[in-house]
């Protein structure tokens, strides 16, 4: 039985990030239509769950790799804006972020030392602020 699964997939484009994360959106539509009782939640859980086992069986390599390449995109935006936000966060009790007047480059500056001169290593600007 494994042999034949083995055997069918041969060819095909398989699982990838963007199918794993289709499978578990129309996971969460599914649970909330269940819940909500929502029949249009629960199409719409079936389109995706459809349209996600047409990309895995696919036999078009180039065109799944650029969905998937474009998604792939997509998500280290949204996940480096949140990962940044938390460096940032994370920083904040023993730094002071400015950004230079001139060039807008960030400078990360010790807190507790009062005011002291910056320096900006992008344009080589200095401005005096409080830390």
């Amino acid at each position: 039985m494994k042999n034949k699964i083995y055997q069918f997939m041969q060819g095909r484009y398989g699982a990838d990030d963007l199918s794993r994360f289709s499978l578990w959106v129309a996971v969460a539509f599914l649970v909330v239509a269940l819940i909500t009782r929502n029949s249009i939640l629960d199409t719409l859980a079936l389109l995706i769950l459809v349209w996600c086992y047409f990309r895995m069986l696919s036999k078009n390599y180039s065109k799944r790799y650029a969905e998937n390449e474009w998604f792939l995109g997509i998500k280290s935006k949204v996940t480096g804006f949140f990962q940044g936000r938390a460096n940032t966060a994370k920083q904040s009790k023993e730094y002071h972020i400015y950004k230079c007047p001139t060039c807008k480059q960030k400078i990360r500056v010790p807190r507790g030392k009062g005011k002291i001169s910056i320096h900006c290593p992008k344009c080589n600007t200095d401005f005096i602020k409080k830390s």
